[in-house]
């Protein structure tokens, strides 16, 4: 049978429809068996069906004679270094992320927390899934608890990425959504007291809730931003941090609440970044770019791009070497984190330099002035063919730039915007970036030529 839930570098699909604990279990199959896995790490984010979910997927591991080092509840990222740290030769994070409730999904990664697409392994695994045909159990079999362990681990990894003797005492609010984050976020905030880190915490959302109470955590939908900026503005909180669901992304609002879109913090954590190491690679996506390429240009640092996901990201980043990368969905990458994405080492980033260099708006706002963005505006669209070719008619004639490598990108000389089918769900994304001038008027003229 024909598995629609692999997408082009993640696995994921309606409950019941294109994902359930049969299927679960044939790509846990797969996965040992393609990569020829002796051990592997397993964990899973908290919604109502990713317990039983995991639990499939172990049998599927454990049938193919694995050593499963399962490390429960936790975010992607601890999957990516407990894979890592523990020498696993390969992890897996069942997760959905954002998606709707009705969702579920995998995300999977090869030895050395490496990215797994349809180039490395996850069409070995779909063909693998689908034919179904694995014979009988193998020997050997075995799991291991290793959830503190990994923790503990994944804890002492990250906090040297911040300064803390730099930290000035600070107010940050935090909201996880009710997603996974609330738990690894506690962890980590005791270690840094443990070291003496001056900062001080308001928790929103904090505790994992399966049903989602607040709605699926996506803070980059704009009717999920009104909880966290007015419980920011009524803490006093220096600033606020809001995770997704499995804590991969995480978003930023200044002292008075207002959201900071991605490719401002883009901005900032490269400049950061090549402070250290003049020179580098920065890696960033096709989507929005004038900004990040300004900053990176002016900080001596070397612009690379790469398709927007994860996994292209990642191997980006290692093909290249670089230092750091961001996604102006708000995934950052980092060389030091195994190339791999993570949640929590950005705020420990935006942290000590809010500490150093003052409020995140005075950080942001001649960045925001000089290149406005619209941010991302969602389409669902019958056929997007069609729509993206008579968005290239209207445009194309007048563009005096193009870019192919992620959708269609036009340049217009003020004005620029990238059009884009989603790799992971049925929506057509659009993105407009400006030079100083409002972008809201040529988001009118994209959407008018879409003809929806």
């Amino acid at each position: 049978m024909s598995l629609s839930c692999f997408k082009a570098y993640d696995i994921r699909g309606r409950l019941g429809v294109d994902l359930d604990a049969g299927i679960a279990t044939r790509i846990g199959r797969g996965f040992a068996r393609a990569l020829g896995a002796g051990r592997v790490v397993l964990g899973r984010d908290v919604r109502a069906s990713s317990e039983d979910l995991a639990r499939a997927v172990a049998q599927g591991l454990l049938a193919e004679g694995v050593e499963l080092l399962d490390i429960g509840l936790c975010g992607t990222e601890e999957v990516y270094a407990a894979t890592a740290l523990t020498g696993a030769d390969g992890g897996i994070c069942v997760t959905a992320s954002h998606n709707p409730m009705d969702w579920n999904g995998m995300k999977l990664v090869r030895a050395g927390a490496a990215p797994l697409d349809a180039a490395t392994g996850l069409a070995q695994i779909r063909a693998l899934a689908e034919a179904d045909d694995f014979g009988p159990t193998r020997p050997g079999g075995t799991r291991h608890d290793m959830a503190a362990q990994a923790r503990a681990a994944y804890v002492a990894h990250i906090l040297p990425f911040v300064d803390i003797a730099a930290l000035r005492p600070l107010h940050i609010l935090v909201n996880a959504g009710h997603g996974a984050a609330g738990p690894t976020f506690d962890a980590l905030a005791t270690a840094l007291a443990e070291q003496g880190a001056p900062l001080r915490f308001t928790r929103l959302f904090h505790d994992p809730d399966g049903t989602f109470p607040q709605g699926i955590p996506n803070p980059l939908l704009p009717e999920n931003r009104p909880a966290t900026a007015q419980a920011l503005r009524a803490s006093g909180a220096d600033f606020a941090v809001a995770w997704d669901g499995d804590f991969d992304r995480c978003f930023f609002f200044d002292h008075q609440g207002r959201f900071i879109d991605g490719e401002y913090v883009v901005g900032l954590l490269a400049a950061q970044f090549l402070r250290r190491e003049p020179g580098a690679g920065i890696i960033h996506d096709p989507r929005v770019i004038w900004n990040t390429r300004d900053v990176i240009a002016g900080a001596g640092g070397q612009a690379i791009q790469a398709r927007t996901g994860h996994a292209f990201i990642k191997q980006a980043m290692r093909d290249h070497g670089a230092l750091y990368g961001g996604e102006m969905s708000a995934h950052h990458y980092f060389r030091d984190f195994f190339h791999c994405d993570s949640g929590m080492i950005p705020w420990l980033l935006i942290a000590e330099l809010v500490s150093r260099e003052g409020p995140l708006a005075d950080l942001v706002a001649a960045r925001k002035a000089a290149f406005p963005s619209s941010g991302e505006i969602n389409f669902q669209v019958a056929d997007v063919p069609a729509a993206v070719a008579r968005v290239e008619a209207t445009f194309g004639p007048q563009a005096i730039a193009r870019d192919e490598m992620d959708g269609l990108s036009l340049d217009l000389g003020d004005w620029r915007f990238n059009l884009r089918a989603s790799n992971t769900e049925p929506l057509l994304r659009l993105n407009v970036e400006t030079r100083g001038t409002d972008p809201p008027p040529h988001v009118a003229q994209v959407r008018a030529a879409l003809k929806l």
